[in-house]
């Protein structure tokens, strides 16, 4: 331990809540929440999304980008921005399980909000009724342990069922993220699947066209192909 005068050094202190907190403005909240779905997007559809002008999501973006709570990567002469990873949407996720719900103001925003909360991507996962129905049945079939220190383990009878599907099991075990893990759903309030294997059965399930994402948002639509091979591979019932 080192001291100056009568100050510590080289001792962390607790962590500064409010360094975060300060980034909640309205507007920065709004991008956060464009930027969950996963998808990187340009200032220009952060701007619209959030109903400013592109200098002021630029503004907005630099901070977040200070805050350490997005990423920027150029792609031509545009700039995209994505969120830092997948820690950061969960815990934005987490977060609006505490934030007043708001109702909607149009036709156009009710219809939105339904299909967020039928089924939408938490960054590179599924969430909503459907992501938190693929995570009961994988637990109820006995094909996804839940482990009481909150890991995952998939079972023997999970890892075939899963290759079956067309997932590389041993390649999602292998990354360097945790491999299988809760995310607890805004929607919902009980947790989804999260972490490797989350997002590659989010990933695989785009692949075979069972969810298709909705233009201009977060939300996904199950298709009836998706309907039915959900019911086959995993014993999902879902409602029409």
């Amino acid at each position: 331990m080192k001291r100056s005068g009568s100050r510590l050094t080289g001792i962390l202190a607790d962590a500064d809540l409010s360094q975060v907190a300060d980034l909640m403005t309205a507007h920065r909240a709004t991008i956060l929440l464009a930027l969950i779905g996963g998808r990187p997007l340009s200032a220009g559809q952060l701007a619209e999304r959030a109903g400013i002008s592109p200098p002021l999501a630029s503004s907005h973006l630099a901070k977040l980008l200070d805050g350490g709570l997005v990423t920027v990567e150029q792609r031509g002469r545009e700039r995209h921005y994505r969120l830092a990873g997948p820690r950061v949407a969960e815990a934005i996720e987490a977060m609006l399980t505490l934030a007043p719900q708001r109702s909607a103001t149009s036709l156009r925003e009710s219809t939105r909000g339904r299909a967020i909360r039928l089924a939408r991507t938490c960054y590179d996962h599924l969430a909503g009724e459907v992501g938190v129905s693929i995570h009961d049945a994988l637990a109820a079939q006995r094909l996804l342990d839940i482990d009481g220190d909150g890991a995952y383990r998939l079972t023997e009878p999970g890892e075939r069922r899963l290759a079956d599907l067309g997932l590389d099991v041993p390649a999602l075990r292998a990354g360097r993220r945790a491999f299988a893990r809760p995310c607890l759903d805004w929607t919902e309030r009980r947790p989804h699947l999260a972490g490797g294997l989350g997002a590659g059965l989010a990933a695989r399930l785009f692949e075979l066209e069972w969810v298709t994402r909705l233009p201009g948002t977060r939300a996904v639509r199950l298709t009836e192909p998706g309907r039915t091979g959900l019911r086959d591979a995993l014993a999902l019932n879902l409602p029409g």
